[in-house]
């Protein structure tokens, strides 16, 4: 199966995962929030499939453009 690598397009702190590894996810899902100047941005999935694997923690400092999760389509 072809996996997909989730990127969030914010620097900050990863404050919440909906989902674990296994969850099947629909195109558009939200995979992990990032806390970025007070607000709560979602990091969506760019295609439905299964969460192969999460990449990230709660409390992780993460970059922009960084992988949070795995996607396999």
């Amino acid at each position: 199966m072809p996996e997909i690598k989730v990127v969030t397009e914010v620097a900050g702190r990863v404050c919440a995962l909906p989902v674990e590894a296994g969850t099947s996810i629909g195109d558009g899902d939200e995979i992990a929030f990032v806390e970025a100047m007070k607000m709560e941005i979602p990091v969506t999935s760019t295609a439905a499939g299964k969460i192969k694997s999460i990449l990230v923690k709660i409390d992780d400092v993460i970059a922009e453009g960084q992988a949070v999760a795995i996607v396999e389509t």
